[in-house]
């Protein structure tokens, strides 16, 4: 076995173990009201911010309850689980990983840059209607503050569930009730 080919495959068993870890580390009660903190502190900080600029406005989606359903079932897959799983826990290392402070920090950055620039090119690429949103530069200070939100409960949990639920909760919330299916269908 070549040099690189032992480093890929520590890699790749690295990134197995963290997905191992992530999926299965059920969260505490204390996970849980440290999720209920997070989402009470970022929306004391985005609804502001989001109402000030006129990125949010108190806009109740109306359609067929069938809609809404799928809306909240594929919000959970898109973005919520995938993205999460993406770069928070391939790309931070797992808290039982012990990892140096400076290496966490340099992989927090890294994530949450990753993150940031994600949506941008994920409009140019794949979903041409939300250009408008995702270069939005209120949609991007609120989208790295997620970002922020659910790297702290990744961390300290070690559970990819909680991040989830705060992910999924944001995304449904903006999409339902604060105007975000029609930012992103305009």
């Amino acid at each position: 076995m070549s040099f690189a080919s032992f480093i890929a495959m520590t890699a790749i068993d690295k990134l197995g173990l963290r997905v191992s870890r992530a999926f299965t580390t059920l969260p505490s009660i204390d996970n849980w009201l440290l999720c209920a903190l997070l989402l009470a502190i970022l929306a004391l900080i985005s609804l502001p911010i989001g109402f000030k600029f006129g990125f949010l406005q108190i806009d109740i989606f109306k359609a067929s309850w069938q809609k809404i359903v799928n809306i909240i079932a594929v919000s959970l897959l898109f973005p919520a689980i995938s993205e999460e799983l993406f770069f928070r826990v391939l790309l931070l290392p797992h808290p039982t990983e012990n990892a140096s402070k400076i290496t966490l920090q340099l992989w927090v950055f890294v994530s949450l840059a990753a993150f940031v620039v994600y949506h941008p090119l994920n409009a140019i690429s794949f979903f041409p209607a939300g250009v408008k949103t995702f270069f939005n530069p209120i949609f991007l200070s609120l989208a790295a503050l997620l970002g922020g939100v659910c790297t702290v409960a990744y961390l300290q949990s070690g559970s990819l569930w909680v991040t989830v639920v705060i992910h999924w909760l944001v995304v449904v919330v903006w999409l339902l009730l604060l105007g975000g299916y029609r930012k992103l269908h305009e």
